[in-house]
């Protein structure tokens, strides 16, 4: 099932700076995928539903280029995909094989995938760009998967960067790189960011106007009652 349009609206407006703050609040600390890096300038900050994809070192009698042709393999999960899911491949941050290509995602942006996360690294990163699928990676490597890893499953726990990923979570990822959002904290999420995204945005106005920092970030209760005020007006 797809994520429901109202949330993806509402998280699109913030930034995984700010959910990392309110995870943080929250007690969740690591959230953030290390490694996560935009493949190009101006990619667009997505949210969905995780869509995960295991990887685990590459075995001699299973990592070959004929296992590609199995049921299992990257080719069978890129057909499971949804539309508008984001891909959490959890490469255990290798980064001498590419996990994809352009052929691949170029089947991935048809199939209408809103992105791809890893903690590896694609190949053809020519081919990759030119198909518009927006890709957070640790950059390229010309040897394919199977040079380094061996595929194993797709849409069970995985771990990408340090964090723990499950099917369904929710995924937002900008120039920041990708935060995960687990399931039940998405609707808090949802309630709180908006307002910690206004707040943030009063506080850089009154730092433009040369307000200091102490008692204005964090807030002291005088800047509370002042901000509390503009709300109004």
């Amino acid at each position: 099932m797809s994520l429901d349009p109202k949330i993806v609206a509402t998280l699109s407006k913030v930034t995984t700076a700010t959910l990392t703050t309110l995870l943080l609040k929250k007690g969740l600390r690591n959230v953030w995928m290390r490694g996560t890096r935009p493949i190009r300038a101006g990619q667009p900050r997505l949210v969905g539903k995780a869509f995960t994809l295991r990887f685990v070192p590459a075995r001699e009698d299973l990592a070959t280029p004929e296992s590609w042709s199995k049921p299992i393999s990257t080719r069978g999960a890129i057909e499971a995909m949804p539309e508008g899911c984001i891909v959490v491949a959890d490469a255990m941050g290798t980064t001498d094989a590419g996990i994809f290509g352009d052929i691949l995602c170029a089947r991935m942006a048809k199939k209408g995938v809103a992105g791809l996360i890893t903690d590896g690294v694609v190949r053809d990163m020519a081919g990759v760009l030119s198909t518009g699928l927006p890709v957070w990676c640790q950059g390229a490597a010309a040897p394919p998967s199977v040079a380094g890893l061996t595929f194993v499953n797709w849409q069970e726990p995985i771990g990408c960067g340090g964090v723990a990923v499950f099917p369904d979570d929710v995924v937002v990822v900008d120039d920041d790189g990708a935060v995960l959002i687990p399931a039940a904290f998405v609707d808090d999420m949802v309630a709180n960011a908006p307002e910690q995204e206004r707040m943030e945005g009063w506080i850089m106005e009154e730092v433009g106007k040369g307000v200091a920092l102490p008692g204005l970030y964090p807030m002291n209760a005088e800047t509370k009652a002042r901000y509390e005020a503009t709300k109004k007006k």
